[in-house]
Formats: structure tokens, sequence, C-alpha cells
């Protein structure tokens, strides 16, 4: 009998094959096809674990990844587009800003709880959709008893009798409160005022404590010992029609949305479907037996050790395990080499791929052909103003060109060089484009040149504006 598949990850990957996970990345990243070939196989393997009896799925270990290659050639957006197109809870941590248990700084615990807390956030969000049109429904009566309170039965006359009375007001409050409700959707009624019980966020002091992994049970203990003083309290407020009819739907929400089952849920999608991305592993690679500086990375490997292993986790959200939470590490390893991370740590990563430096080709394909490439941003952005921004290929081929010259001159920080060279270059229509007559501007080959061929060829101006 399989184990328990939700239904997010059936309907996000069951149908997607490795090639069709590729092609999608392919959409967004340019290159790297390694990269992406690893990282689908581990996705539709989850899903594979996910159709296996539970004896057995339990003990098939996720296939966490080590990828390798300088800075901006497409390592964490692989892994980001690979969680967006799973549906899966992702947190991209940076491995140099732990610190060895007993030392000031965060504890590796942390990535689990800050995965749960997205997760929490990503299911909430699901139902709050569910029960959007309910929610609307309920805080349009609320609003309406605002407008118009009940109204008293009309004292009984000699001609008719108090039941018959009271009809005869509830039909005319009716008959009000519809002709209020055409006016409120024809949105005849934002001027009008009504004034609303609002909670308050506490006034409580905030504070933290750092006490390594028992902040949760802390942060658990106080809201249980003293619940009221996390609450707030109401208070009238006065506001337009439309800004209470916002806060009266949000309100309505929280109340049909039940938080056990989003926790429960959101738990149970992090257990079996979350990703982390751990980034600049190789800062924390040393030597065994070191001193100095190596003896805190080695500590900080041995305990983010457990976490990859798979141990259970306390949040505030209920215990979580990591055994099956895929882990994808990226490091440039200039100075050190995978070889240097502790061997337990090594074992826990199998699969290993090499990300290729980019060059000229690869900026011009980065520039033109994603879905979010950088010449329909920029165009996209550029037409807000009203400008009809045009790059001929002969203008995109220099600025791949200048792009590449810096990187080899300067630091190479890969793709993210185009960055700075598109702001530079775009640096006087972005300033004069609201007053710009001629709303059609050409970026040619003789525009790229002016704008940047004295900042390239000047090194020391380059380092620092490029």
């Amino acid at each position: 009998m399989p184990i328990y598949l939700p239904e997010f990850i059936r309907s996000a990957t069951e149908t997607l094959t490795p090639r069709q996970i590729v092609a999608e990345l392919d959409k967004y990243v340019v290159g790297q096809h390694a990269a992406k070939r690893a990282v689908a196989i581990a996705l539709r393997s989850r899903m594979r674990r996910q159709k296996l009896p539970p004896d057995l799925a339990d003990d098939v270990a996720p296939k966490n990844i080590l990828m390798i290659g300088p800075t901006g050639v497409g390592k964490t957006e692989i892994a980001r587009r690979l969680a967006r197109l799973a549906q899966s809870p992702f947190i991209k941590v940076e491995a140099s800003k732990f610190t060895e248990v007993g030392y000031v700084g965060r504890d590796v615990e942390s990535m689990v709880r800050d995965l749960v807390e997205l997760a929490v956030e990503m299911v909430r969000d699901e139902r709050v959709e569910d029960v959007r049109g309910k929610a609307a429904a309920n805080a349009e009566e609320r609003l309406l008893d605002l407008l118009l309170p009940p109204v008293q039965p009309r004292p009984a006359t000699a001609t008719a009798t108090s039941g018959d009375a009271a009809d005869t007001g509830r039909m005319e409050q009716q008959q009000t409160r519809e002709r209020l409700r055409e006016q409120l959707r024809a949105g005849r009624l934002e001027s009008r005022m009504v004034e609303i019980d609002v909670r308050e966020k506490s006034s409580f002091p905030s504070f933290e404590i750092v006490a390594g992994s028992s902040v949760e049970e802390i942060d658990i203990n106080l809201k249980d010992m003293l619940p009221g003083m996390f609450q707030g309290k109401t208070k009238q407020r006065r506001m337009r029609v439309p800004d209470a009819l916002e806060y009266l739907t949000k309100d309505e929400q929280q109340k049909l949305i039940d938080m056990e089952s989003v926790s429960r849920t959101a738990v149970e999608r992090v257990q079996q479907a979350g990703i982390i991305f751990v980034d600049e592993i190789d800062k924390i690679a040393g030597s065994e037996g070191s001193h100095g500086p190596d003896v805190s990375r080695e500590g900080v490997q041995r305990d983010i050790l457990p976490i990859v292993e798979g141990t259970t986790v306390n949040t505030k959200h209920g215990m979580v395990r990591t055994d099956h939470i895929l882990f994808i590490a990226a490091g440039a390893f200039h100075v050190s080499k995978p070889s240097d991370l502790i061997p337990e740590l090594q074992g826990r990563f199998p699969i290993r791929v090499e990300l290729e430096a980019l060059g000229k080709d690869e900026f011009v394909r980065i520039l033109t052909e994603p879905r979010s490439a950088l010449i329909k941003q920029y165009t996209a952005l550029m037409a807000t103003e009203g400008i009809e921004l045009t790059f001929t290929n002969e203008a995109i081929e220099r600025i791949a060109d200048f792009a590449t010259v810096v990187n080899e001159r300067a630091e190479n920080i890969g793709a993210r060089r185009l960055h700075t060279v598109m702001e530079k270059l775009l640096d006087e229509i972005s300033f004069e484009g609201p007053d710009l007559r001629d709303k059609h501007v050409v970026i040619d080959e003789a525009y790229v040149a002016r704008m940047l061929a004295d900042i390239v060829k000047n090194e020391d101006l380059s380092r620092y504006i490029l």
C-alpha cells in the first residue's frame, strides 16, 4: 500500500517527467544542463518514493545535491525555480551565517523553523483562497448591520396587531438593507463612515531571548502562560466603508481558517516536500584537526550533519522530521574543495554537479531568452513611462561583450554583471524618461559604446561603477 501522497505533490510532479522538468527550467535558466538533470531526477525520485509501501519508503533517503560553481551562474535560481515548479516550501540559507553551538549566532535548526513558518504562510494563503467567497459574503452582512442598525417594530395600532406591525417593520428594514447592498456593490457608499471594533496589536514590549534550541519552547510557554498579553485589545475606530469592508473580510477569513489544521498540513508539507538550499557551504569547509577559525567551521558542519541525516526539530507548530527534506548545497570552492568537508557530510550529498562559468554567448541568451529576461524587464519598465525601448541585435552582442570583459578584469560575478552593466547603460533614459519628447528610443551599438566604452577602458573606474 503506498504511503500518503498529498494532493499538492501529485498535481505538481506526477505528470512531469525529468525531461519535462528540465524543459520548464530552461524557460528561466540558461545552460547548466547537468545541474538541471540532477534536480529533475531528485524531484522525480521524491515522487517515486511517495508511491512505495510505508516501511520501504521510510528507508529511501533523498538524493541530496552538491552544486559546485562560481557565483552568478544559476545555482540558486535552479533550486528556486524547482521549488516553484513542485509547489514546495523553499528556503535559502547561507552556511557562513551559522555558528557552532555555544557561540553567539544562529543555530542550524533555525533553518527548519524558518521553512515551517514559510510553509504555514503558503498553506494559509491557499485556505484564504478557498474561503474568500464566504468571507466576503459574511463581511458584507456585518457591514450592512453597521450601516443599518436593527429597527424597533412600530407600535400596534387599532387596525393592526402587534405581530403585523413587527412584520411590517422587518419588511421595510429588509427592503432598505437590499437597497444599501446594491449601493455598496455599486460603489456609491465609499464616502460614508462607520465605526467598527478593531483589534489592536499588543503594546507589550517585544524582546528576544537567545538560548540555542530552546528559543521555540520559551516562545510557546510564554504565550501559553500569558495569553491575554499577546492578543491585544479591541478599540472602536471610524473608517470609510471600503476600508471597513476590507478589514471585516480579513477578520472573517481568520475566523473561517482552522489554524491548527493549517499547521498540521504545513508540517506534513515540509516533511514530505521541503527544499532547503544551503549556499556558501565552501565557506565552512575546513581541515580536520585544525586550530583557530577552522575549528568553528568544522563545528558548524557537525551541527548541520544531523539535520541533513535526519532528526526531529521542535517548532512552535509541532515536531518536524527532516529525514525526507531535500537539501541542495552550493559553493564556489575556489579556495577549498568538496573533500575538505567532513566525510560524514560529504556522504550525505551523493549527487555532485559542476556548473560552468558563463561567457559572452550565454550572456546574449540570458539577455533575451528567459521569460523574465533583462531586456524584457527593462522594456516593460520603460513602457510604463510611455517609452518604446528597442534593442538591436548588435547592441545586445556589445552589452554581452562588455559584461564578459569586466568579469575577466575585475571580480567574476557571472550573470549578475549584466544587471550592473544594464543599469549604467540605461542611466540617462531612466532619469530623463518622463521628460523625453521622443518616446521611441533605439539602443544600438553606438549608444552602448558611448555609455560604456570609457568606463570599461578605465579599469579602476570599472571596478567601482561596474
